[in-house]
């Protein structure tokens, strides 16, 4: 394949992941919820930390934090200011992997979808070679049977012809 061709796979494959990624709900409100806790946590900065010289720095200090880049640019410098950072990092922590699963899901799910119709394939393939199967099970436990009778017979024989 040429270069140009795998160029257009790949903006297809992120086209098709960029609109499942927008159907999914929980990925959405996974991104409100980071959304709310970086406003709310930059605004308390900016009210307890006296470093923090606005909300907009506020903001930009949480979602510095909570990403986990700490740009060092506006920090907190009070033990109230550092310990609502401490959690927020272990917020970011947690963000972070939701948003990993959440985000593996869907590319898995979609790969299920596909997984699902191969096993159906399979199986449906499976069960004539399953009844052929049963059929010559069925034929070894009847050839058991004769010679269990034949071996039965021949040891009645000897015994009769010894004595």
């Amino acid at each position: 394949m040429s270069l140009l061709d795998e160029t257009r796979n790949a903006i297809q494959w992120s086209g098709h992941l960029k609109s499942d990624l927008l159907k999914s709900k929980h990925l959405g409100y996974l991104l409100l919820l980071a959304m709310i806790v970086t406003v709310l946590v930059g605004f308390m900065l900016f009210l307890i930390d006296p470093n923090i010289a606005s909300p907009f720095d506020g903001i930009w200090s949480a979602w510095g934090t909570m990403t986990h880049v700490g740009f060092g640019d506006v920090v907190p410098t009070s033990f109230f200011g550092r310990l609502l950072a401490a959690g927020l990092i272990l917020f970011g922590l947690v963000f972070f992997s939701l948003f990993t699963a959440l985000v593996s899901v869907i590319l898995i799910g979609k790969n299920i979808d596909v997984l699902g119709s191969d096993v159906l394939r399979i199986e449906n393939e499976a069960t004539p070679i399953q009844s052929e199967d049963n059929k010559i099970l069925e034929e070894l436990a009847r050839l058991h049977e004769r010679i269990t009778g034949l071996e039965s017979t021949i040891l009645l024989q000897q015994s009769i012809q010894s004595k």
